[in-house]
């Protein structure tokens, strides 16, 4: 059932990377966090091995998931570029401190954040037509807070980062493309903060590399590289709306879900 689990995960992750632009944080993060329960982890590091294994699947998906949307010509490389050092340094320096949180203090930020983050696609927010894109350093303390932010949450940024891209008037499918291609420099830091921090930490489960869980690692990445390229074609062609509709609905539940457990401990 654990390993079922893991193949499921990995393939909705991966339909909604190439789909939304995520990385499909949001939803490994609960799944995980209920599977490492169930497996009996240290409950004092059960969240921060399910945002660490969370991250380094986002480096694979977002590798598939940009790589599709670059074959349709939507991610605009230039803008990656721009942010990648913010990106970067937010996204280890957050991981870093995350690491040694408490764990319910990781749970209570990460359900306030599906909650905004819901609320944000459903409002449907336009934004002024004449505005652009900020200038280089003002785009890299924007990478800053979305890595930091980011690895808080065990997430690509796709659900920060395409509502800001929208918001300076980046087409949608291209905010999408380039959200994905915006995901791999804060998995990629952010992996490495949770593998560093976890790496002294002896009571751990096997298979473990610091705060990577290795077999979650493996199955849902795998089952991502044959989902997210699905998801890039399907953006071509569906209204990407009411999908976003239909996963800010998703998240609503997984919130409550995640606070009524909350509220239980």
């Amino acid at each position: 059932m654990e390993y079922l689990l893991y193949l499921t995960t990995g393939l909705f992750t991966g339909l909604l990377s190439g789909l939304l632009g995520v990385g499909g944080g949001l939803i490994m993060v609960p799944v995980l966090s209920f599977i490492f329960v169930h497996l009996g982890f240290a409950p004092e590091y059960i969240m921060q091995m399910t945002l660490g294994t969370s991250l380094a699947v986002i480096i694979v998906t977002s590798i598939a998931s940009s790589r599709a949307h670059h074959q349709h010509h939507n991610v605009d490389w230039t803008i990656v570029k721009k942010v990648a050092l913010g990106i970067i340094l937010g996204a280890f320096l957050g991981s870093l401190v995350a690491a040694k949180l408490d764990v319910a203090i990781l749970k209570a930020l990460f359900v306030i954040y599906v909650f905004l983050v819901a609320l944000q696609i459903l409002s449907n927010y336009t934004p002024n037509p004449v505005r652009t894109l900020p200038s280089r350093p003002a785009l890299n303390l924007v990478g800053m807070g979305i890595g930091w932010i980011s690895s808080f949450v065990g997430i690509g940024g796709g659900t920060l980062s395409v509502p800001f891209l929208i918001y300076c008037n980046i087409n949608t499918k291209r905010a999408i493309g380039t959200s994905s291609a915006i995901g791999l420099p804060i998995a990629i830091a952010g992996a490495i903060g949770y593998v560093v921090s976890g790496l002294h930490i002896s009571n751990l489960p096997s298979h473990s590399f610091g705060f990577v869980y290795l077999p979650a690692f493996v199955i849902i990445a795998l089952a991502s590289l044959i989902s997210a390229p699905v998801g890039a074609v399907l953006v071509q062609k569906l209204a990407v709306k009411k999908l976003k509709e239909i996963f800010a609905l998703l998240l609503i539940v997984i919130g409550c879900k995640m606070l009524l457990g909350l509220i239980s401990t």
